[in-house]
């Protein structure tokens, strides 16, 4: 599908988030259920750690974004770094729970909401700079989610882009209007 060309702030904000939770929903699904709990050492968060905590700073920045602090009160960051759920569906709905709260909020905002203040651990935001560092958040999380699952696949591993040796013929799918990279 081609990129939709938009000015929108807003609306492309929606894009990416989307593109981003479609990118880590396909890399999963690549994976065993016990994959997702794997870790590759002490220091390291599996897959449903990484998806535990996501959801958890979802529900908190995303609940009542515009008139509440993104850091909830009742929020245990550090518990969402521990027992992940082991069942795939308990994880999944745990995830789909969180991107659901945040695309809910995301397109209830309107453009003249960009403009007002609001706050993340008592500090001072625009709208706009609240939704790019989730934007970076995010991505960055499922940026994880990506390598882990592609390092636990090997050679197995289905490219969720342009697959090795194949740019000449995605960019043609690109100038074509049949593809985009999102």
């Amino acid at each position: 599908m081609a990129l939709r060309f938009t000015t929108s702030y807003v609306e492309d904000s929606l894009a990416v988030f989307r593109y981003y939770k479609n990118l880590a929903e396909r890399a999963m699904a690549q994976l065993a259920d016990d994959q997702l709990t794997l870790v590759l050492d002490g220091e390291m968060n599996s897959i449903g750690t990484i998806v535990k905590h996501m959801a958890g700073n979802m529900k908190s920045r995303w609940t009542d974004f515009l008139t509440s602090d993104g850091e909830k009160p009742d929020r245990n960051r550090d518990s969402e770094f521990v027992d992940p759920p082991a069942a795939r569906e308990a994880l999944l709905a745990l995830w789909e729970a969180g991107w659901q709260c945040l695309l809910s909020t995301l397109e209830s905002i309107s453009e003249e909401d960009l403009l007002r203040t609001i706050t993340i651990r008592g500090e001072a935001h625009s709208v706009m700079q609240a939704i790019n560092r989730q934007v970076a958040h995010y991505s960055y999380h499922c940026g994880q989610i990506v390598l882990l699952a592609k390092h636990f696949k090997h050679d197995e591993w289905r490219s969720l882009s342009v697959p090795r040796g194949h740019s000449r013929e995605f960019n043609a799918r690109v100038a074509a209007g049949e593809a985009s990279q999102r």
